[in-house]
């Protein structure tokens, strides 16, 4: 029985679908105005192994992940650059791509952009207009009349008496309430815009998701997920559009992932503890990345650091060499009964508990390299394969890297060969000196009765 904990109501609840056996679930994405940072990565392997959960546990899944491609930030990054916004953001899409193949992401079911879907959301703005929770300002923009929606707050727990207490004075005269927020936004010189009946214009933030989500899912679905920091306002504010425009709940749950921190403190451009994850691809293999991510339960704030990195990697290493060498028994199946396997659901089934999951693999490990045997073998490759881990040849993994530097696969395997020469030859020193070389450079070799492997450290 699967649980999980909704953001909405504040504790872990049974998960029940809205039609049986299918699952609509809805993330919220990227906007493409420059590289994926590795708080991204967070957010986007956490939902990935959500979904392969969902999936494995036997649900028909629609998954929608959006990509904003019209917002301040592109409109602004494409004027510095001196070029189109088509040509800035296809070029940080193919990018987006690029680190998350690398990261093993499934693809999504769908993955719309929203300049494709403007006339969904002139539609809905209209929609609340007449219901009289939207209102067109006399500077063509068009607000969200935040009081006239009372549901405003629910998802984040904050009230709207709070929230005036909280605010500033609005530097915005247009608004009727400093709390309402825009929906369309009047077209400036030199910006893209879209025709309207409020004029030439372009929509805002939070308008997007409402009908993407909507147009792919339907007006009541399942689940929605994205990163903590989106709870308020951009999920609020989705609630109150959707909500607002169709009198009916939204969605039945919401799943918030915990930030990324740099030394306990949220990792940010300002504070210059800023990553991209192609920059962190230049020192750890994605799937290093993603074992890290998934060594923390998703609603947990995680802790980046190189060295519990090089921790991900050490413990990644340990799971593949309980394969290497092992010939696995055949595919069958993962059989739900073997303990190890039984234990792993029940983790993942409660709220997608991938930190006792991982600790489960560790476990199994430690009796394929104990017992050598083939059945728990294949268990390990089957349950890591549920999380989007163990998929490589254990060989591609243990001998490959992204800093091999000079030391190749040919010059190494030529080392070993000149090693066991030498100490054929009784020449000892000659045997230290090379193994002494090899340690330096990162490479670890092991002697058996069968001969010398190596791994890179």
């Amino acid at each position: 029985m699967l649980t999980l904990h909704n953001t909405l109501t504040r504790k872990k609840e049974v998960f029940q679908p809205i039609e049986p056996g299918k699952i609509r679930l809805y993330v919220c994405g990227m906007t493409v105005y420059d590289f994926c940072h590795i708080g991204h990565a967070r957010m986007v392997t956490a939902f990935d192994v959500i979904y392969r959960w969902l999936l494995q546990s036997g649900y028909d899944v629609t998954f929608v992940r959006n990509i904003t491609d019209i917002d301040d930030k592109i409109i602004k990054r494409a004027a510095e650059n001196g070029e189109g916004i088509d040509a800035l953001t296809n070029r940080y899409i193919d990018a987006m791509n690029a680190d998350f193949v690398q990261l093993n992401l499934l693809k999504p079911t769908h993955e719309p952009r929203a300049t494709a879907h403007v006339g969904g959301m002139v539609t809905l703005i209209e929609q609340l207009i007449a219901k009289g929770r939207a209102y067109a300002a006399d500077n063509g923009d068009v607000y969200y009349a935040v009081h006239a929606f009372p549901g405003y707050g629910k998802l984040s727990g904050k009230s709207l008496d709070d929230l005036r207490a909280g605010e500033r004075v609005s530097v915005d005269v247009y608004k009727r309430d400093p709390l309402d927020f825009v929906l369309w936004k009047s077209a400036k010189p030199g910006e893209p815009s879209w025709p309207s009946p409020w004029g030439e214009g372009r929509p805002g933030w939070h308008i997007e998701c409402s009908v993407m989500s909507e147009h792919h899912l339907g007006s009541h679905f399942d689940i929605h997920g994205g990163g903590e920091d989106l709870q308020f306002p951009h999920h609020e504010n989705e609630i109150a559009q959707s909500e607002g425009a169709h009198d009916h709940a939204y969605v039945n749950y919401w799943l918030h992932n915990g930030f990324i921190q740099v030394d306990g403190e949220k990792m940010s451009k300002s504070l210059g503890n800023f990553f991209t994850i192609r920059d962190v691809l230049q020192h750890f293999e994605g799937e290093v990345i993603r074992f890290f991510i998934l060594r923390s339960h998703y609603r947990s704030p995680v802790n980046f650091a190189d060295s519990l990195l090089n921790e991900a990697r050490q413990g990644l290493t340990r799971l593949y060499t309980a394969l290497r060498g092992l010939e696995l028994a055949p595919d069958q199946g993962i059989k739900w009964d073997e303990p190890h396997a039984a234990r792993f659901k029940a983790a993942m089934d409660d709220d997608f508990g991938t930190s006792e999951a991982v600790a489960i693999l560790f476990e199994l490990a430690g009796e394929v390299n104990k017992t050598r045997d083939p059945k728990l073998g294949r268990t390990l490759k089957q349950l890591a394969s549920v999380l989007g881990l163990l998929e490589k040849d254990p060989e591609a993994f243990l001998q490959g890297g992204v800093n091999e530097g000079d030391w190749t696969a040919e010059r190494i395997e030529a080392a070993i060969a000149a090693r066991k020469a030498a100490r054929a030859g009784k020449n000892f020193a000659e045997s230290d000196r090379i193994r002494d070389e090899l340690t330096a450079a990162g490479i670890v070799l092991e002697d058996s009765a069968a001969g010398t492997t190596w791994r890179r450290s």
